[in-house]
């Protein structure tokens, strides 16, 4: 019990430090060490004690504590999720170097989800340093547990990068322009870690999820069939169901 709460505990500081990067990172120029984070309001650098994950949240009850301006929802909520995540990652996989990875890549997984919710953008800064990071990993660190039962080695990184990349540049161009750039990185970095098979699951996953939701706008909200959606959000829950679930999703498939 220990042991799950000191993972939960280092998840919820590794979801305050998300929140930065999500802040940051579409802004140009903008350093995600400094300056110390400050309110986005009134601009204040916050104390220690309002920076705890979660907690502070809910003591100064989801306001500044210099200026009272609302504070978004999405702060405790990216660091409740980080939390569960590593926690939920443990008991999957264990203590190892591969989990480690794996709540890494969670956490890029989050970063870009609620980057491309606001800004509907993916950021290179994450999806590149991620493909860098699945090729490497492949070799010295990442099994695929959940499909081969082995290291996923080069070669199936390569490959795993290669459908990723591919698929969604295909789509790309074909949709002329439907399909964005950062998309396209998004889906190569989740081959490259999770390899061939589970980036397949992925596009099939998010692919659905976003078409439900689609149609969902399209039923009771009105809208229309050109209307923007932010895709990045539904491939990373396809890449975690894959991650987790990606093995008895196959074998369920193939009997």
């Amino acid at each position: 019990m220990q042991l799950y709460i000191l993972i939960a505990a280092f998840g919820l500081i590794v979801g305050s430090f998300l929140n930065v990067c999500i802040y940051r990172l579409p802004q140009e120029g903008m350093s995600i060490v400094f300056p110390p984070s400050a309110c986005p309001s009134c601009g204040k650098a916050l104390r220690p004690w309002h920076n705890i994950p979660v907690i502070s949240y809910i003591a100064l009850g989801g306001r500044c504590a210099y200026c009272k301006s609302r504070i978004s929802l999405r702060y405790p909520t990216v660091e409740a999720l980080n939390a569960c995540l590593y926690v939920l990652i443990y008991m999957k996989f264990g203590l190892s170097a591969y989990s480690i990875y794996y709540m890494m890549f969670l956490s890029a997984l989050i970063v870009i989800t609620f980057i491309d919710i606001a800004h509907q953008i993916i950021p290179d800064v994450i999806s590149l340093p991620g493909i860098v990071l699945g090729l490497i990993g492949s070799i010295f660190i990442l099994p695929e547990p959940h499909v081969y039962g082995r290291l996923l080695g080069i070669v199936g990184s390569l490959t795993g990068l290669l459908t990723g990349g591919l698929i969604f540049y295909v789509i790309a161009v074909a949709s002329r322009g439907g399909m964005g750039g950062g998309d396209i990185k998004f889906m190569a970095m989740t081959g490259a870690t999770l390899g061939w098979k589970s980036v397949l699951l992925t596009i099939f996953i998010g692919s659905f999820a976003g078409s439900m939701y689609g149609l969902s706008l399209m039923v009771f909200k009105g809208k229309g069939r050109k209307t923007k959606i932010p895709f990045g959000p539904f491939l990373a829950l396809g890449a975690a169901v894959s991650l987790f679930y990606g093995r008895e999703i196959v074998v369920f498939y193939l009997k």
